[in-house]
């Protein structure tokens, strides 16, 4: 076999340093590592021999942009490019006005390739360490894919990586928006017959992320703003193994935004669209108790969606009441009328809840600042009246807890974003934060190439 390989392969100091070290090879480890090294040796011969093939090949000139002469060939020039196989080195024709006017010069073979003119890195390269980048640091990506692939690669380089193809996100989600305003429609994600007939979730919530104070210095306080964070994604169910059934969610799509509502809000529309919230058999919307979710829920979704206040936000603003009717008074129990007004809110009771805290609020027994703060709790659970029917939305599946979103945040944004120590500029947010986005929204191979830039199913792997 290896007698085979040396007759295809090139003759030379490396390839027989590597064919050696394969036959001294004696754990199966050091085996695998060193076959390993060969087919990458073998991968990159290949690909420069295909490069150096296809460059011989005739081109085809075009004019020169100045003059308008046709251009002619200047002979073969050098072109090399770190990939995943390692550093490629071919040769391609180089055409030239021959008038020599500036900025003439055309390269045609490389057009073909789809590379840019000063491309150092490929683009499934930058695609492995983009992808890398979402999940650790970039210094530690940078670690990690020196580890799978042999190639150095700094963490500045990742950096850039990561501008460059976040602010393509961006622009595209950017341009979509506008598009959907401007009246054109976006396309429907296509779904299963089984998935369209699920209901479909709404849920929001926000988490704050630290800034650094100016752009380009670390120095200065860190500033705090909201990203805020939207799960849409089909309910279906399934029996635990104690016999209980839970709520599952199917094909979920996130929406993030760093900034206020105006810039979040048509993001969520667009997406709520595209996932079909027009033709959804029922619609839900999730969220805490922040007043503008709440606004955005009314001025959008209110005619389409069934609205639920978290339990659990709920819960604790009736904590708040009991806790302050104490009022200084040690044989008072809050507990236990905590307890008694939570099981009432969650089995549909919420008008003996209104009814009690109304009379308490009126009573001159009660102190005026408690009072004050027994009439906020009860205009609380009066606005959101319709949105606590925790006993009529149990009973229809669905969710009465916002957690799903609650976790979204914390793995999207607080595990990414908010190391030790960590502080960022808000365009390296921005780009860090749409590309992992594109990720979960599977929209994130789109943004390197046409193609799919994943092993094919007859990689041996597969």
């Amino acid at each position: 076999m290896l007698a085979s390989l040396s007759n295809k392969c090139p003759e030379s100091e490396d390839w027989s340093s590597l064919l050696e070290r394969l036959q001294q090879s004696q754990t199966l480890a050091a085996i695998v590592l060193a076959a390993w090294q060969i087919g990458l040796y073998v991968a990159r011969t290949l690909v420069e021999q295909q490069l150096n093939d296809r460059a011989r090949q005739p081109s085809v000139w075009g004019e020169c942009p100045v003059c308008g002469q046709r251009l002619h060939s200047k002979g073969f020039a050098a072109r090399q490019m770190l990939t995943l196989v390692g550093c490629v080195q071919w040769r391609r024709r180089i055409g030239r006005c021959p008038n020599g006017c500036s900025g003439s010069q055309s390269v045609p073979f490389d057009q073909v390739l789809g590379i840019a003119s000063y491309q150092q890195s490929s683009v499934e390269l930058m695609r492995l360490g983009c992808l890398l980048t979402l999940f650790v640091p970039f210094e530690l990506a940078a670690w990690l894919l020196e580890q799978l692939s042999g190639l150095r690669v700094s963490d500045d380089s990742l950096w850039r990586w990561v501008q460059q193809y976040g602010e393509r996100a961006m622009r595209q989600e950017e341009t979509a928006v506008e598009n959907w305003q401007q009246g054109h429609s976006p396309q429907v994600e296509p779904l299963p017959e089984a998935l369209a007939a699920m209901p479909l979730l709404l849920a929001a919530d926000g988490v704050t992320v630290p800034l650094r104070p100016q752009l380009g210095s670390p120095a200065g306080k860190t500033r705090w703003r909201e990203v805020k964070v939207a799960l849409l994604a089909r309910l279906s169910h399934r029996i635990n193994r104690n016999g209980k059934r839970v709520t599952r969610l199917q094909r979920r799509r996130l929406v993030a935004a760093l900034g206020d509502m105006k810039t979040f809000q048509p993001r969520l529309q667009l997406e709520a669209i595209r996932q079909g919230i027009e033709t959804a058999s029922q619609v839900v919307w999730l969220s805490d108790g922040a007043r503008g979710f709440w606004r955005l829920f009314e001025a959008c979704f209110a005619p389409l969606a069934v609205g639920i206040l978290d339990f659990y936000h709920a819960a604790a603003h009736l904590w708040q009441a009991a806790d302050t009717y104490r009022d200084g008074n040690p044989a008072r129990t809050p507990q236990m009328w905590f307890e008694r007004l939570r099981h009432q809110l969650r089995h549909g009771y919420v008008h003996r809840i209104l009814a009690e805290l109304r009379w308490l609020s009126r009573s001159p027994n009660t102190a005026a600042p408690t009072k004050t703060i027994l009439k906020r709790v009860h205009d609380y659970f009066d606005k959101h009246r319709e949105h606590v029917q925790y006993r009529q939305f149990k009973k229809q599946g669905l969710p009465i807890g916002s957690g799903m979103v609650e976790s979204a945040c914390k793995w999207l944004i607080q595990q990414r974003f908010k190391g030790v120590g960590m502080r960022w500029s808000e365009p390296g947010l921005n780009h860090l934060l749409q590309l992992r986005v594109a990720w979960v929204n599977q929209r994130f191979d789109p943004l390197f190439a046409q193609h799919s830039l994943v092993l094919p199913t007859l990689s041996p792997n597969r």
